[in-house]
């Protein structure tokens, strides 16, 4: 009998010690689905207070940094709407007689070259840098680049690629009889104006260079697409001569390490801009300077802030230093 209640009470026990475990693991579980429902809880808190910011934080006011003002223009030569990032030096007013220079930048979308070009203009404008004329930015916000900075081409894959190419005619037509004038109505612009593009935004402003110079008096080319076409822009002869233009104009081209393009006849990008150099020398205009700077420690993806600053230094050797 001894024996029996012993193994009765040790199997009584054992049943206690299981129901233990098994609270203990209910309530450990309990506890664990409590705090992934909170670390939830807070997540969605923090979502929706970075989504709807308070004008204060406490009792200091939060004010938003302004990068500029955006506009939109109706174009006829284009058949749409186009908006503009436009940048103004401080101190700019309406009602102001100075004049600035004006940079139209290619690409000018707020998640393209805007924001860092309008950082170079910016800080190398300082009074105390002085690299740089206070200048106007208009970034002109992209609807379809490959149309409007492309002439059309006879390349059978390139038209299969790219369908919607082949209208820079019309976007040229655009920036001179539309775009170029509203800035003049609107603004307090000086003569001079600068055209920034890069790879295609390169190839349109080389287009722009050699056909109608005369749009701008600087033109800063970093990694020209010329390949397009199979690079028929190199042989084209333009409007260029030893005397056209007859105003002072100044041209940078800046490339870096980059390789064949991508065409069916071979064309290596650093090879194209240097024969694009020698295209414009040989024009023997002595009212058309050229600067060429080969960046080797750069490729197509990143030369474009360092290019357009090199641009800066070399373009603007009138700027009041310091």
């Amino acid at each position: 009998m001894l024996a029996g209640l012993l193994r009765s009470t040790a199997a009584q026990s054992l049943i206690r010690i299981d129901t233990c475990r098994q609270i203990g693991y209910t309530f450990v579980m309990i506890i664990q689905i409590m705090y992934r429902i909170a670390t939830l809880c807070l997540v969605f808190c923090s979502i929706v207070s970075l989504a709807q910011v308070p004008a204060k934080r406490g009792n200091l006011p939060v004010q938003a940094i302004s990068l500029g003002e955006v506009h939109t223009i109706q174009s006829a030569a284009l058949g749409e709407q186009r908006s503009l990032n436009m940048y103004l030096p401080p101190g700019y007013s309406r009602d102001d007689t100075t004049r600035y220079d004006v940079i139209y930048l290619l690409d000018g979308g707020i998640d393209e070259d805007y924001i860092h070009i309008v950082g170079l203009v910016q800080f190398n404008s300082m009074e105390w840098i002085a690299r740089l004329r206070p200048a106007i930015v208009v970034g002109i916000i992209n609807t379809d680049r490959k149309r409007d900075f492309t002439f059309p081409t006879t390349v059978s894959a390139d038209k299969a690629k790219y369908p919607t190419t082949g209208g820079s005619a019309k976007f040229i037509s655009f920036l001179d009889n539309e775009l170029k004038p509203y800035i003049k109505a609107n603004f307090n612009v000086s003569s001079s104006a600068t055209l920034i593009g890069q790879s295609l935004g390169g190839l349109l402003a080389t287009e722009i260079l050699l056909t109608k110079t005369q749009m701008f008096d600087r033109y800063i080319i970093v990694s020209p697409s010329v390949w397009w076409n199979n690079g028929t822009l190199l042989q084209l002869r333009g409007a260029i001569t030893a005397s056209f233009p007859s105003m002072s104009t100044s041209v940078y081209i800046g490339v870096g390490k980059e390789g064949l393009a991508p065409t069916e006849q071979p064309h290596v990008m650093e090879v194209d801009a240097n024969l694009l150099k020698e295209k414009i020398e040989n024009y023997n205009n002595k009212n058309l300077k050229v600067y060429f700077d080969y960046l080797p420690g750069e490729d197509h993806a990143t030369i474009g802030h360092q290019a357009v600053l090199n641009a800066f230094r070399q373009l603007n050797s009138d700027a009041p230093h310091k």
